[in-house]
């Protein structure tokens, strides 16, 4: 063999020793990545549409960042927060995001649960809708009218709560208990005289329906967001609950100050016009914070007026940090 075909034999070797080299070590940084994608700890979060989850799943900077300390995320879609509370109950979710009542008729059956943390108000898109041509111009006018709302929901306290502010009692309508879509057609069909609900269906109402806000919950409810966790895993991961609230507050501040985005972002999730969603915004501020005394209060006044209503059958105490006892 010539001193030429032995150098091109070692370049030959070298390259097949160097291919070789290249795929051992592309090989194991994909095992590498495989690992640690599987060491990723899954978090799994139920929601609604139009809740602050729902703007962070959509604006996606959630996902990335809890990834970053050990975290994968999993979205599930709920369309009320009883729905919410019996998979947060069943274990197939880790966190929910509800309004202010769906904790309270929970805790009052004796399921286990710790409020992580609580939003800003939403009064202003929540409340009474009626038709702009019906002649009901005051709380007090519901006197023997039937009204549509969702039991055990923000919907039920909010009315409960106005008929007490204006003199009446629970017994003075005709309580028509149905979910909000069915309610929404209900409404629509004249089949109910008023309807109790919250964004984006009140302002969806105002637009596409011929309705008014006969009176929205300032003054009545704040109708906070609160996300929930069981107390067994609440206790367990707390790091956990510390980040989701960090990360969840940055996008409610992004949503504070990028209205433009939000409104098209949101009409696409929510598969409304950028009118209704405008709406929805523009009478808001986001915000999410841990749970605290103030929030506590506001839960603890739901729960006394339920339990006063025979509405639920163990009187519940809520904490400041958000725990509860039985009585």
């Amino acid at each position: 063999m010539s001193k030429k075909q032995k150098k091109f034999k070692k370049l030959i070797i070298s390259v097949v020793l160097v291919f070789w080299a290249a795929i051992a070590i592309y090989g194991f940084k994909q095992t590498d990545a495989g690992a640690a994608s599987s060491d990723l700890q899954t978090v799994t979060i139920g929601y609604q549409k139009g809740d602050p989850f729902d703007i962070a799943k959509e604006r996606g900077k959630f996902v990335k960042k809890m990834k970053t300390k050990g975290y994968k995320v999993v979205w599930k879609e709920f369309q009320d927060g009883n729905s919410l509370m019996q998979a947060l109950k069943a274990g197939s979710i880790n966190y929910a995001r509800t309004g202010d009542t769906p904790p309270v008729s929970a805790l009052s059956t004796g399921t286990k649960l710790t409020y992580v943390a609580a939003g800003s108000s939403k009064a202003k898109g929540s409340g009474i809708l009626v038709k702009n041509s019906s002649s009901i111009s005051s709380i007090k006018d519901l006197k023997g009218k039937k009204v549509a709302y969702t039991k055990g929901t923000s919907s039920q306290y909010m009315l409960l709560a106005a008929l007490k502010n204006a003199g009446l009692s629970a017994s003075d309508i005709t309580w028509v208990n149905m979910d909000q879509s069915s309610a929404s057609v209900a409404f629509s069909k004249g089949k109910v005289d008023a309807w109790a609900t919250w964004d984006p269906y009140t302002s969806q109402a105002e637009i596409t329906q011929n309705a008014k806000l006969l009176t929205n919950g300032v003054g009545i409810t704040n109708n906070r967001d609160y996300v929930l966790a069981m107390q067994s895993y609440a206790k367990d991961n707390t790091e956990v609950s510390k980040y989701l609230i960090k990360y969840l507050e940055e996008d409610m501040q992004w949503a504070n100050n990028h209205h433009s985005e939000l409104i098209t972002m949101m009409s696409k999730s929510l598969k409304v016009s950028k009118k209704v969603v405008k709406k929805m915004v523009e009478r808001r501020t986001y915000g999410i914070s841990a749970m605290n005394s103030t929030y506590a209060k506001e839960e603890q006044q739901i729960a006394d007026l339920f339990y006063s209503e025979g509405l639920i059958e163990n009187k519940v105490t809520i904490s400041d940090s958000g725990d509860y006892k039985n009585e």
